[in-house]
């Protein structure tokens, strides 16, 4: 049977002690190792069992094209694989460099190497050895939040380590022979023969390593680790200095917002200032007449009204934007729209409008401040009213929709044209009614019904033809069992 070479490692009497590490910091080992062999121009037998990824490979292909020395290298996969000796000249799997031979072998399916990871190297002038385990994890043990277990590596420059490890890999071939794993192979033979000359002139033996070489390797690792380590640091100041364009690109377009928002209201502000400035001018005037006068007093309190409307309507909106989350309630539309409902009826009276509502008392509870859900309906009553012309009707319904509660506004009132619908929600947007009547209003109802809904999970939507009206489509969610009424 063959062991696991991590276990023989650890068994020895004065055991290594084993660290977890990544994948990252096992390649920047192999690539300090690689290094050293090439740059001291160190003949070797390697034996390597490396993840099939390329990063990986290309780092023994790169001893192999450019050590320049005799070298030996055997590379060891679980699967099965007639294995191929490359000579200079021929045609293989492996590129040949100057006549160095690149052994790969197969190991059987079951092969307890199949968990752990190596680079071998033995050489009369020096042998150290990588070895890597992954530690399997336990169903019951999973962690959501871990992808792949850690990696175990022990890293060692010491005889008897060695010389245990390539025991075991020895046993691992002997194994992976009597097993025949390519019996159903095209050559058989082949692979067999090579395994039975290789057990047969097994004749490695580890030498004692020169330390000046190990200390080369280590400061190789060290510089290794440390580029590393800076690169993660460019990245991570990349990652913070692009955070950081992006933090200032959103302060710059609140602050682009904010000016738009102050232009937008000085110029808001402005027009009622002028109308209620020229009625006092006319109001001096000594060839007024009565009828003139009327107006005149007529037009100031429709500004004054405008002013106090946008003022209010300006509150509202930075109330809004400096409130912190309201409390979720549940709270059910009968408790709210008939007494708004009766607020208004004296006014659409007044009007000659017909006003009436359909609120059903056994729809469930909605989730929404109270607050905010009696400042919706007063919005889009008001408007509703305000937009109707006299004989025209109002109501206002309501049914359950899935998981909200629908609330209808619909009207008989003058209607929205098309192109208009997409900016009625805008702020100081005015719909123009195709009478010469101004209706007046400061333009923020709908955009403060609209950042409510939003609050509270809802959404509004409008249908409207000219001359026939509109309805506005209010969705509430259904507050949950935990909120009490």
């Amino acid at each position: 049977m063959d062991f696991s070479l991590y276990d023989l490692a650890v068994s020895v009497k004065q055991p290594l002690q084993p660290l977890a590490v990544s994948a990252t910091t096992l390649l920047s080992l192999v690539v300090s190792l690689i290094d050293l062999l090439v740059e001291q121009k160190i003949s070797a037998t390697l034996w390597v069992k490396l993840p099939p990824e390329e990063s990986w490979q290309a780092e023994i292909r790169r001893y192999h094209e450019q050590v320049g020395v005799p070298h030996t290298i055997y590379t060891c996969n679980i699967y099965p694989e007639n294995p191929q000796v490359t000579t200079k000249g021929e045609s293989t799997q492996e590129q040949s460099t100057a006549g160095n031979p690149v052994v790969s072998i197969p190991l059987a399916a079951d092969s307890q190497l199949k968990r752990e990871y190596f680079l071998l190297v033995l050489s009369p002038q020096f042998c150290g050895l990588i070895l890597a385990h992954r530690t399997p994890i336990k169903r019951k043990q999973v962690d959501a939040t871990i992808k792949t277990p850690p990696l175990l590596l022990l890293n060692s420059f010491e005889q008897s380590i060695i010389q245990r490890v390539l025991d075991g890999i020895k046993q691992a071939l002997t194994y992976s022979l009597s097993l025949n794993p390519v019996a159903q192979t095209a050559a058989p033979n082949q692979m067999q023969t090579i395994l039975s000359d290789l057990l047969t002139n097994w004749n490695f033996n580890c030498p004692a390593c020169n330390p000046l070489l190990v200390g080369e390797l280590l400061t190789k690792q060290i510089q290794h680790q440390e580029e590393i380590r800076g690169n993660i640091n460019a990245r991570h100041e990349v990652t913070a200095t692009k955070a950081l364009e992006l933090q200032n690109q959103e302060l710059l377009n609140t602050l682009n917002l904010k000016d738009d928002f102050v232009n937008e209201l000085c110029q808001e502000l402005r027009t009622p200032l002028a109308h209620m400035k020229m009625a006092l001018t006319l109001l001096n005037s000594p060839q007024l007449k009565l009828s003139q006068r009327q107006r005149y007093l007529q037009m100031l309190n429709s500004e004054c009204d405008r002013q106090n409307s946008l003022i209010n309507g300006l509150l509202d909106l930075m109330q809004l934007d400096r409130s912190t989350e309201q409390t979720v309630q549940a709270i059910r539309l009968s408790d709210v729209v008939p007494g708004v409902v009766s607020t208004y009826q004296p006014l659409a009276q007044e009007k000659g409008i017909m006003l009436a509502y359909t609120v059903p008392e056994d729809l469930p509870a909605v989730s929404c401040p109270s607050t905010w859900l009696k400042q919706i309906v007063i919005n889009l009553l008001h408007n509703s009213i305000k937009f109707t012309l006299s004989g025209g009707q109002v109501w206002v319904r309501s049914h359950l929709q899935g998981d909200y509660v629908q609330l209808e506004f619909r009207d008989t009132g003058i209607g929205i044209a098309h192109s208009e619908i997409p900016k009625i929600f805008d702020r100081f947007y005015h719909i123009r009614p195709p009478a010469s009547e101004d209706v007046g209003g400061a333009g923020l109802g709908l955009t403060i019904v609209q950042q409510l809904l939003l609050r509270c999970s809802g959404s509004i939507s409008v249908k409207s033809k000219l001359g026939e009206g509109s309805s506005f489509r209010v969705l509430l969610p259904v507050a949950s069992p935990d909120n009490k009424l």
